[in-house]
């Protein structure tokens, strides 16, 4: 009897994750008009938990969606050594859905221009990307969707104000590189604890990122320990901090190309965006975070998409 309680719980919970990572992609969907009627979507599969959840969720609301959208999975084989070449294969060939393995050495490349010890992850990510980017104009895909999440947003908004002296982040959408592609984030606003529980508990079979032997970024893992840190001291304050890259006031930052602060002029009328620096701070929003919360069981209804 214990263990039958044990097993529904256990199974309540992962219906609530499920449910919640649905939603929120359903959400940053139709929030950045990701996805539109007939399109058809290269989802970047790299063997890592993020993208097993985005390629597992847009299968889903590929079934639920009230507009038809195709999806094929994409990886890129760069030969490191040891990399398991038939597990992907195997998967997508379970999931069924329409898949392709692009094999490209660039682990040679890389290793041939990066002096030993020194990090590889930048001229990785340059030539991964303009691979995948020839791969989507070949397959005629209208979208290129990656497996970003939240934290990973939040993670690049500060790398850039630390190190780069600039307040930008990850967009959830934005034009590529070349001009000729649109690239989503489905994922934008899922939590990568989440993203995780999700992972151990659906079993995907992962494939380590450390096959290249580069070691991870310094900068972006002392700002991810900072951040772990705060979520762990301070309840709610990443969901804050996400919130505020979501509510920008131009008009009270200090880009003169952002706004034209040459046209402010006294005009006699009362605004709500005037000058609030002689007043105490307001922090009337509380920020608890979503798993602290009880959420509903009812099924969730993703019905507007487009």
């Amino acid at each position: 009897m214990q263990t039958e309680r044990t097993e529904a719980k256990k199974q309540y919970g992962f219906n609530k994750l499920q449910k919640r990572i649905r939603r929120e992609t359903g959400k940053a969907i139709q929030q950045f008009s990701m996805i539109e009627h007939n399109d058809k979507i290269m989802v970047c599969l790299s063997g890592g938990k993020d993208s097993y959840t985005l390629l597992d969720t847009l299968m889903y609301l590929k079934r639920v969606a009230p507009i038809h959208f195709d999806i094929i999975a994409v990886n890129l084989d760069q030969k490191q050594p040891g990399f398991p070449e038939h597990v992907l294969p195997q998967y997508l060939e379970q999931l069924g859905v329409d898949y392709e393995i692009v094999e490209e050495d660039t682990y040679s490349i890389v290793k041939d221009k990066i002096p030993e010890g020194k990090t590889t992850c930048s001229l990785c990510s340059r030539l991964r990307r303009g691979i995948l980017y020839k791969t989507a104009k070949r397959l005629g895909a209208t979208k290129i969707a990656l497996g970003h999440h939240r934290d990973d947003m939040i993670e690049t908004m500060f790398l850039n104000m630390f190190y780069g002296g600039k307040l930008k982040s990850m967009p959830p959408k934005l034009v590529s590189d070349n001009g000729e592609h649109v690239v989503i984030r489905p994922l934008a606003f899922c939590r990568e604890k989440d993203i995780a529980r999700y992972s151990e508990a659906m079993a995907f079979p992962i494939i380590p990122c450390n096959l290249c032997g580069s070691q991870e970024n310094l900068q972006r893992k002392n700002i991810k320990t900072m951040l772990n840190q705060w979520d762990r001291q301070f309840p709610g304050r990443i969901e804050s901090i996400f919130t505020a890259m979501q509510s920008v006031t131009p008009s009270h930052l200090v880009d003169n190309e952002l706004f034209n602060f040459d046209a402010v002029k006294a005009t006699g009328v009362e605004t709500e965006e005037g000058d609030t620096a002689f007043d105490a701070p307001s922090f009337n929003q509380s920020f608890v975070p979503e798993d602290t919360e009880e959420q509903s069981t009812s099924a969730i209804q993703i019905t507007q998409i487009a």
